[in-house]
């Protein structure tokens, strides 16, 4: 018979608010053809931590469950070891923080606090206030770029992720230029990195981009993950207004990019991507194929069945 957990037996149950937060936005994108369309994003929102009247962390999350995503952020972090200890959570979308008062050690979290290690996780452990300092001093060159140019880029791209096609589990991000010799643009990859942590690859990126004095007629970062605020802030700071991605967009990802100026350019693969800010940088020289029309497909499809029955 398995042992059972006495405190799972004898806990009260925390007093929890129910805090509740729209979990998509709506954003207008232009598609591969140029038109116009209305697609859901995920929502991106800062939930900083307090545990007894102490900051802890700042959580960048989606919000679906955050009185859950606190307690299982606290516990895996050994500063909460059970669900007795804790007395209330409760969660205030107006104010983005989450307080939580429990029966702690202090001195144990004292210790915890003074030797705080960032993990490769996507989204935790963000030090989000100091990230948001002095964005208003960056200023990017409103670089444009042509359809064509997308296609070359991803097409070069094609000969990287070695560690992900032999075994997975990895992101990878990339600085690219394009640059135009003898009047033909050439798509270039400067450098390639990949970690299991999209913030380790594009990290990685802006260390050797000031090592190796990594530059180009015009830079695109290019990354598999998803564009989220710390993703552009990033890359913002590395100089760079075009951000190519494999992935989708989150809201605050969006809000800043609009801030910031930045084009965003994703759900990438083939001849399908997403535009999602930068329309007026963007040039659309080189449309695929139409897409057959839905209706035509279907009334084709009948009319096969009812040729094979005839």
């Amino acid at each position: 018979m398995e042992s059972v957990d006495n405190n799972m037996l004898t806990f009260k149950r925390p007093e929890c608010s129910r805090a509740k937060v729209d979990l998509t936005d709506d954003a207008l994108v232009w598609d591969e053809y140029g038109q116009v369309r209305e697609v859901a994003i995920a929502g991106e929102r800062p939930l900083t931590v307090y545990l007894n009247k102490r900051e802890i962390v700042t959580l960048m999350t989606l919000g679906a469950e955050p009185e859950a995503l606190v307690l299982g952020y606290l516990r895996n972090q050994g500063m909460i070891t059970g669900l007795n200890e804790v007395q209330a959570i409760q969660v205030d979308w107006e104010v983005e923080a989450a307080v939580v008062i429990a029966n702690t050690d202090e001195e144990a979290l004292e210790k915890k606090l003074a030797h705080k290690t960032v993990t490769t996780g996507c989204g935790q452990g963000t030090q989000y206030g100091a990230m948001m300092d002095n964005l208003a001093e960056i200023n990017l060159p409103q670089e444009s770029i042509q359809q064509s140019s997308v296609y070359q880029l991803l097409s070069a791209l094609n000969a990287y992720n070695e560690t992900y096609r032999s075994a997975g589990a990895v992101h990878g991000c990339a600085l690219c230029s394009l640059d135009t010799i003898e009047g033909v643009i050439q798509a270039n990859v400067l450098a390639f990195s990949e970690d299991v942590g999209r913030h380790n690859a594009v990290d990685s990126l802006a260390g050797k981009q000031w090592l190796e004095q990594l530059e180009g007629q015009q830079m695109v970062f290019y990354t598999t993950g998803r564009l989220t605020s710390e993703m552009v802030i990033k890359v913002a700071r590395m100089g760079i207004s075009i951000l190519l991605s494999r992935s989708g967009v989150t809201a605050m990802g969006l809000e800043l990019a609009k801030q910031l100026g930045i084009m965003l350019i994703a759900r990438a693969k083939g001849k399908h991507f997403l535009l999602y800010h930068g329309q007026d940088r963007f040039h659309w020289n080189d449309l695929p194929a139409k897409r057959p029309d839905a209706q035509a497909v279907r009334n084709h499809k009948n009319a096969k069945k009812v040729s094979i029955h005839e």
